[in-house]
C-alpha cells in the first residue's frame, strides 16, 4: 500500500531535461527509486515521467517489472491530486498488465484519468509509455483517509 500526503516538493525545476517539472513527495521510496517528475498538461491533466536508468534494469537488460509498478502507483497520487488534496490516500488495489519492454535511455511517461471518485474511494486508469510505446495499463482504487 503507498501512503502520500498531495505535495509538490519545492519549486519547478528551473534548467535541464526536466525544467518545468516537479517532484510530486514526500515518499522516500520514490525519490529513490527514481526520481519521478509530474506536472499539468494544458487543461490541467497530469503527466508523470523519467528516464529510464541502469537501476531500472532487469537481468535481461529491459526494465524491471517492480519498477514499472512502482512508477504507476507513483503516477496514480499525481492523477487523483486535486481529489486528494484536502486529505491523504493509500492504493487499496492496483491491477497492471505488461504490454511491452522498456529499455534504458527511454522516457517513461504515464497518464491517467479518474473514473469515479465518491466519499472514500477514487477509482483511476491509465498508461505507461516508453519512448510513446504503450509499456504497462493500470486501473487502480485510491481508499481516502480521514485526518486524525
Amino acid at each position: 500500500m503507498s501512503k502520500t500526503e498531495p505535495t509538490w516538493t519545492g519549486e519547478p525545476i528551473a534548467e535541464g531535461e526536466w525544467a518545468g517539472w516537479r517532484i510530486w513527495g514526500p515518499d522516500p521510496f520514490e525519490l529513490l527509486s527514481g526520481p519521478f517528475y509530474a506536472r499539468a498538461e494544458p487543461g490541467g491533466a497530469m503527466v508523470c515521467a523519467f528516464r529510464a536508468g541502469p537501476k531500472h534494469m532487469n537481468g535481461h537488460g529491459a526494465m524491471h517489472g517492480g519498477a514499472l509498478m512502482t512508477f504507476a502507483d507513483y503516477a496514480l497520487f499525481a492523477i487523483a491530486g486535486e481529489e486528494i488534496r484536502e486529505t491523504s490516500a493509500v492504493t487499496a488495489q492496483m491491477s497492471c498488465e505488461f504490454i511491452d519492454a522498456a529499455f534504458e535511455g527511454e522516457i517513461v511517461e504515464a497518464r491517467g484519468e479518474i473514473i469515479r471518485s465518491g466519499g472514500s474511494l477514487i477509482f483511476l486508469r491509465g498508461m505507461v509509455t516508453a519512448d510513446g510505446r504503450p509499456a504497462l495499463s493500470f486501473s487502480a482504487i485510491l481508499k481516502k483517509l480521514r485526518r486524525r
